[in-house]
């Protein structure tokens, strides 16, 4: 059985910290993205709202900005070593997020045969950002079925990983999910849960097991 690992960005490969926080690090902005991710995890404005948002913070960011913001990410040890591990395996190891694509997509750089984010005009801007472009946790999943099918794999398939609410509705509908320094409410509805800085460790839990097997 082939598998899909699905990876969620923010709070999941990237510990305590998200693109949009290092983004906006680079450009002394801090304090204004603090405000909206407040604001988004409170439910008072939506993934829509909160790209615009940004995008407005982020009108001087340069390719440079946001190379150094990926650089200097606190990433949870060992994610190229595991994607390494997936591709040995013949399985398959993507990345949905809804932070901003030009960020998302330096993944594929570390393994990932897929990485998909909220759709963002080239960096610098010369464009807004369209509405249609931004994904929404009910979009992850739809991004899901549309690698499923390129994969030639099931939901059943895949294993997802996240923090947050906005993964709740994949963790819905895939078979296995692992919980990654995540919120109590995410954990209570994943199949594994991990605490720590080692991607390693969290794929462990799944390990060689396939869903509906117990690893080791």
């Amino acid at each position: 059985m082939t598998l899909l690992h699905l990876f969620d960005l923010d709070g999941t490969l990237m510990y305590g910290s998200a693109a949009p926080v290092e983004i906006s690090r680079q450009l002394g902005v801090g304090a204004e993205i603090a405000a909206l991710e407040r604001s988004f995890g409170a439910g008072d404005i939506g993934p829509h709202q909160f790209s615009v948002a940004a995008h407005a913070l982020w009108a001087d960011l340069t390719p440079a900005h946001v190379r150094a913001a990926f650089e200097g990410a606190p990433w949870l040890a060992g994610i190229q070593d595991v994607w390494r591990e997936i591709r040995e395996r013949g399985d398959y190891c993507a990345v949905i997020s809804l932070s901003p694509s030009f960020f998302v997509e330096l993944l594929l750089e570390w393994g990932a045969h897929a990485a998909h984010g909220s759709v963002f005009p080239e960096v610098p801007f010369t464009r807004p950002v369209e509405a249609a472009g931004i994904l929404t946790p009910e979009g992850k999943v739809t991004v899901a079925d549309r690698l499923c099918e390129r994969f030639g794999v099931s939901r059943g398939d895949c294993v997802a990983y996240g923090d947050s609410g906005t993964d709740a509705v994949l963790f819905e509908a895939v078979a296995v999910s692992v919980a990654v320094n995540a919120r109590p409410y995410l954990a209570e509805r994943a199949t594994h849960v991990y605490e720590g800085r080692d991607l390693r460790e969290a794929y462990q839990l799944v390990g060689a097991a396939r869903p509906g097997v117990e690893a080791s």
